[in-house]
């Protein structure tokens, strides 16, 4: 009976310890809970400006990119510019990279030397259609169709005929020729039969071509531009 008064006297000291033990687990989550409570109220605050971007979601690298600008943000000269590369990328099947390429390079040259840049890429679409890589049997080579044998001057500075490949030497060299000869003849017709080696051809046919690609750039230009 002793011992059997020991082990119950035993077993209610176990409960006891096990009760008090219950009971402190059971008081201690209150304050654990409000402090979460309370740091509750900062994650989404944390989260809004600490939550990393997630690969796999273009929006959310938009939006660390800030928007795009918007055509109305481009200057009048560039607005014209992408109308006319669009226009010649269309038109002649040219990627548009290549094409505003083009119209750029036309552009500074023709500030450069004086020559309408309207012109110039008329003279390349009627020359080339847009082709940098075009050689004719009579040797003439790239956009703009120049023949190295007869310009070999203002090649030196570029590393000789290979350079007319490159379209921006092209261009440059094209423009020169091309403002060379409208201060020699004094007329833009003459300088253009003069371009194609055809001076003394009496319908003007070549002069005809390019200045009617020209005016097509033109009617396109102020539609697009009035539209824009």
């Amino acid at each position: 009976m002793v011992a059997l008064d020991n082990l119950i006297r035993l077993f209610s000291l176990l409960f006891a310890f096990l009760g008090f033990a219950t009971a402190l687990m059971v008081a201690l989550p209150a304050p654990r809970d409000a402090l979460l409570k309370e740091l509750g109220h900062l994650v989404p605050a944390v989260q809004a400006h600490e939550a990393p971007v997630q690969v796999g979601e273009p929006a959310d690298f938009a939006a660390a990119a800030g928007p795009m600008p918007a055509a109305q943000e481009l200057t009048p000269h560039e607005r014209e510019q992408r109308a006319v590369a669009e226009f010649i990328a269309r038109r002649y099947r040219v990627a548009e990279a290549a094409s505003s390429m083009f119209v750029s390079t036309a552009y500074r040259v023709g500030r450069e030397f004086s020559v309408d840049p309207l012109l110039i890429l008329a003279v390349m679409a009627v020359e080339s259609r847009y082709n940098p890589v075009a050689e004719s049997s009579m040797g003439a080579k790239g956009l703009m169709q120049i023949i190295p044998r007869y310009h070999p001057e203002k090649l030196l500075e570029h590393g000789g005929e290979h350079a007319l490949l490159d379209p921006q030497v092209n261009i440059h060299v094209g423009a020169q020729i091309l403002r060379e000869y409208m201060r020699r003849f004094g007329a833009t017709e003459a300088a253009l039969q003069q371009y194609a080696g055809a001076f003394d051809e009496p319908t003007a046919q070549y002069s005809g071509k390019v200045l009617a690609e020209k005016a097509r750039l033109q009617q396109f230009l102020a539609r697009a531009l009035r539209e824009a």
